[in-house]
């Protein structure tokens, strides 16, 4: 099964549900998707998109949160849909946003993008948004780029065997 993870204006089409940091050269994962959203019959058991992150907030204050079903910090919380998972800060601001696309949406993307889902069909296409840290490692998603600690990144698309990394270097599949 792959995944496409579409962060700022960037796919990674990989074949696992994990993305991961390199923190002193120790990979260390920082969001693991366990379960996609599937659109069922009323009848049938509903499913929803299901979560692990190990991040910090840009202060650095660590967010640890399991299956989406607590924050070990108070001072954070958690906005939760079927296909949605959002952690806010008590002002309400965002932390990470982690969605599941639908098929509509997941193909109005750029043209460069939608070839890529096409050729690969992954399971699920996952956007990241936010502002947050994976270790030393200062991530800023929006709907138009990606920074990983201020180097800009746009417009790619790649897919790859491995699982999905970020270093101080950049992206690595």
């Amino acid at each position: 099964m792959k995944y496409a993870f579409i962060i700022g204006s960037n796919a990674f089409v990989v074949p696992n549900p994990v993305i991961s940091y390199i923190d002193d050269e120790e990979e260390r994962e920082f969001l693991r998707i366990n379960s996609i959203y599937h659109d069922l019959p009323p009848a049938e058991k509903q499913s929803h998109l299901d979560i692990d992150v190990n991040i910090k907030d840009t202060n650095g204050t660590p967010i640890f949160m399991l299956t989406n079903m607590t924050v070990d910090n108070a001072a954070y919380s958690i906005k939760k849909e079927r296909d949605s998972v959002k952690v806010l800060r008590a002002d309400g601001s965002l932390v990470i946003h982690v969605h599941q696309l639908d098929d509509e949406t997941a193909m109005g993307l750029e043209h460069n993008i939608t070839a890529e889902l096409d050729v690969n069909t992954p399971i699920a296409v996952i956007r990241i948004n936010g502002d947050f840290m994976a270790g030393d490692l200062n991530i800023s998603a929006e709907n138009e780029k990606l920074f990983i600690n201020g180097n800009g990144y746009g417009n790619s698309v790649q897919a790859g065997k491995n699982q999905l990394k970020f270093t101080t270097d950049g992206v690595v599949l």
